[in-house]
């Protein structure tokens, strides 16, 4: 039953906007700003369905190689889905975070981000997390730089570090790893998505765009999710 045994976090690679808009004879700009269209679904979907944390990989570190025109497209959406999403999030017991490095990200959008987050941070319902100007291995990286700093400042001692403690520097400390990841369009790969965070979650790949994933395809992913069994590395003893 879709209410039994819920993902507590699922995590979604957003595939197939470019593709999507091609074969349909339209703009790429037209199918991200459908795509972001799904993310609001899902996002409704989700917070129905009783999950409690959902994870967008909106924009990777990567990304900045693709056409400085479709960058600031991209920009620009985010800058408009958070204005119109914050009421939204505040009301609805909404909390918002964005993981990953700031810079260069425009600064009015990190500023917008900012505010966004502190409006929310007191919520207590779905929590909606977007990976932007993320990398998983710039994670690990960055973590890494912050412990070896407090090892030179005498904060803690390299022998303390054990798996939670190293956590803890990650961009998305704090947050539970996903129990299911999503990724569109046939693809299947991490592509540097969420690179520690992943290690034990179930994977489900549709031949879907994301610009067509909707509810019902949520609600199939999870259905898929309930057939696995999660043993992370031990044996089912019945």
């Amino acid at each position: 039953m879709i209410n039994q045994n819920i993902p507590k976090h699922v995590a979604f690679i957003m595939d197939g906007n470019g593709r999507w808009a091609k074969e349909k004879g339209l703009s790429r700009t037209l199918g991200h700003r459908k795509g972001v269209a799904r993310v609001k679904e899902i996002i409704n979907g989700a917070y129905s369905l009783g999950i409690k944390t959902v994870t967008f990989f909106a924009f990777s570190t990567e990304n900045w190689n693709r056409p400085q025109t479709e960058i600031n497209v991209l920009m620009r959406y985010l800058d408009e889905f958070l204005t119109k999403e914050a009421v939204a999030m505040r009301k609805n017991n909404v909390r918002f975070l964005v993981i990953g490095r700031t810079d260069p990200i425009p600064k009015y959008l990190q500023r917008k981000i900012k505010k966004t987050e502190e409006e929310t941070a007191a919520n207590s319902g779905l929590l909606v997390v977007l990976a932007l100007n993320y990398g998983g291995r710039q994670e690990i990286v960055d973590a890494a730089k912050k412990f070896g700093q407090d090892v030179l400042t005498g904060k803690i001692k390299p022998e303390s570090l054990d798996e939670e403690k190293f956590r803890g520097y990650f961009y998305s400390a704090g947050i539970s790893d996903p129990d299911l990841l999503v990724r569109t369009s046939n693809e299947q790969r991490l592509s540097n998505f969420l690179l520690w965070q992943l290690s034990y979650s179930e994977f489900y790949f549709t031949t879907k765009y994301w610009p067509d994933f909707g509810i019902d395809d949520l609600k199939e992913a999870i259905k898929e999710y309930q057939k696995r069994e999660r043993r992370f590395g031990g044996i089912n003893v019945n």
